[in-house]
């Protein structure tokens, strides 16, 4: 990974140098944060935010465009009707800026509510930068001006997850499993309709659906699997829905691989532990051991907070912002959604871009496995003397999805 490396320093140094054309120096910018901060999923709430306010410190020392970023965080419940309530009280404290990620329910409501927002309050526009909510709707039918998403979507990761499998003889039955939402259902589709056009031969034994951060007891659920002969798992489940899914494994002894989009956070690497050493895969867009700025920062912040920084999307939200806001010579929402459409730089998976025609950044991807640290990969995750290495990296386009998104832009 020296070409990343190598990469990210210049993009960081240009950065600086471009201090010089300042916009709007020392102007504070408010970013909202609408994630849950109760419920089954607050810790992954308060892992993301802990992220945010740990890199605007970051990018409050030194950014392109000059400006302070404060963050105002607002639980949202993983509610979509309680996000629009914080959408509200953040437009209220003249937040222009929101940003969200747990969740594509959530995420489709503050879609829809930011347009109508926009339409109606000219001169009082909000951009939503969208981290983590991954269904391909939002950048697809759904697609909206105001609207960037900083994550690769759910189909983006099933085409490199896949592309991954097709090699793997060994894989004959898989299962599905996932959460009965907008993503779960998306992971099950085009697990099916990827692995039907790759490896055809490939037998699906089993495809549930369940509840969002409801289920405590994942037993019945891995005794179907169990029963059905599955030899691998797809999963697109996350914080607690995910860790118990695992624990319920490894109590059952179910040794199948899980193939997973989200098995490096929510307290999953704990539950997986060494009995999971080789069986479990995970598809995203940053290496906890890749070296560089990137896992520099990683320690950092498990240094000073004890947990593990897992969503490279935040840093990218920064640099979006601040390198539109440079390039705008401005803070108006309207001008930096502007600036930011077509943006390229290199950052620590590569080359990225925000691709104009939809806002789905291209980024490359890795695919991850389980294993014990080692000289070459270090990092321990969760403190269990575990981590995800470096299985396969892909170019930004292997995994791009042609959009059927028509983008209606401002006059």
């Amino acid at each position: 990974m020296n070409f990343q490396r190598r990469a990210l320093s210049i993009f960081v140094a240009a950065s600086l140098s471009a201090g010089a054309a300042m916009a709007q120096k020392g102007e504070t910018v408010k970013i909202a944060w609408i994630d849950p901060l109760s419920g089954l999923m607050a810790n992954i709430g308060q892992n993301q935010l802990r992220g945010y306010q740990f890199f605007a410190e970051k990018f409050n020392a030194n950014n392109p465009a000059g400006v302070k970023f404060e963050v105002i965080s607002i639980d949202n419940k993983l509610s979509p009707a309680e996000s629009l309530n914080a959408l509200k009280s953040a437009i209220d404290q003249g937040v222009r800026y929101v940003v969200q990620g747990l969740g594509s329910g959530a995420a489709l409501a503050l879609v829809d509510a930011i347009n109508k927002h926009n339409e109606r309050n000219p001169g009082k526009e909000v951009v939503f930068l969208n981290y983590a909510a991954v269904d391909p709707d939002l950048t697809n039918s759904k697609c909206s001006f105001w609207h960037f998403r900083l994550d690769a979507d759910t189909s983006m990761k099933m085409e490199a997850m896949t592309t991954f499998m097709k090699d793997k003889p060994e894989i004959k039955k898989v299962y599905l499993i996932n959460q009965n939402y907008a993503h779960g259902q998306q992971v099950s589709k085009f697990a099916k309709s990827n692995l039907a056009r790759k490896r055809p031969d490939v037998q699906i034994v089993g495809d549930d659906l369940h509840p969002l951060a409801q289920v405590r007891d994942f037993a019945p659920y891995i005794a179907k699997i169990k029963a059905s002969g599955a030899d691998t798992i797809i999963t697109g489940n996350w914080g607690s829905d995910l860790a118990l899914l695992v624990k319920a494994a490894n109590d059952a002894g179910l040794t199948a691989n899980f193939y997973t989009y989200y098995a490096s956070f929510g307290g999953t690497p704990t539950a997986l532990g060494k009995a999971a050493d080789g069986r479990v895969y995970l598809v995203g867009y940053s290496d906890y051991n890749m070296g560089g700025l990137y896992t520099q920062y990683a320690n950092e912040y498990k240094k000073r907070f004890n947990d593990d920084w897992y969503t490279g999307a935040i840093y990218h939200a920064y640099s979006l912002l601040s390198s539109g806001m440079a390039k705008a010579k401005s803070t108006d929402p309207v001008k930096v959604a502007s600036a930011i459409e077509g943006l390229k730089f290199k950052s620590f998976n590569g080359e990225i871009e925000m691709r104009k025609s939809d806002h789905q950044l291209q980024q490359g991807l890795f695919i991850l496995g389980w294993q014990k640290t080692s000289a070459k990969a270090p990092y321990d995750v969760e403190n269990t003397g575990m981590t995800f290495a470096n299985v396969k990296y892909f170019d930004p386009y292997v995994s791009s999805t042609p959009t059927s998104c028509q983008m209606k832009r401002p006059s």
